[in-house]
């Protein structure tokens, strides 16, 4: 089915987190899970850069901590494809070399909930659900007051902003569900 979903190619995963998923045997689905999410960090992060140029936050650590994400499931296979939370734990990544500050995401990736995150943490759990189209208000308001906190642009303006940012990125849900099953 290689090749049923031409027209959405997402941007490779980067080199260490791909060197790991080899040296690792990680499962196909998993990392085309992790090569959508991403994809969709880079896009958020550029959007961001060009809508708040004066917010600050470490890009890099966005984008590798959405591409590394999932990684314990290599450790939990039966959570790729059901609930589960034992991969939510940041020292495989850091046995296999991944400093805390990169491991960290796979812990805190889905506790956006339960505590206050600060917003690197925020914008992975924001690219892991907006990446197959799915848009979650309260999320979604736990960022737009981190960057009205830092910016002082105002709220209902950085929601405007925000909003549009991703919606444009939500709208490529359904390609990148495609491409999912197409390549995992």
């Amino acid at each position: 089915m290689k090749g049923e979903c031409m027209s959405y190619e997402p941007r490779p995963l980067p080199d260490e987190v791909q060197r790991l998923c080899t040296e690792l045997d990680a499962p196909p689905r998993l990392v085309a899970h992790l090569i959508l999410v991403h994809d969709v960090s880079v896009d958020l992060v550029e959007g961001l850069r060009q809508k708040f140029p004066d917010l600050e936050f470490d890009h890099e650590a966005v984008c590798f901590g959405a591409a590394s994400h999932d990684f314990s499931k290599i450790k939990f296979p039966n959570e790729l494809t059901g609930p589960g939370r034992q991969h939510e734990d940041d020292a495989f990544l850091r046995e296999n070399g991944i400093e805390p500050r990169l491991a960290k995401f796979c812990r805190t990736h889905n506790r956006w909930m339960d505590e206050e995150l600060p917003i690197e943490d925020l914008l992975v759990a924001l690219s892991d659900a907006i990446w197959k189209g799915q848009r979650i208000d309260e999320l979604e308001k736990q960022v737009i007051d981190k960057i009205t906190e830092q910016t002082g642009v105002e709220q209902w303006e950085v929601f405007s902003e925000l909003d549009v940012l991703l919606e444009e990125i939500a709208s490529l849900g359904d390609e990148r569900l495609a491409w999912q099953r197409a390549n995992g």
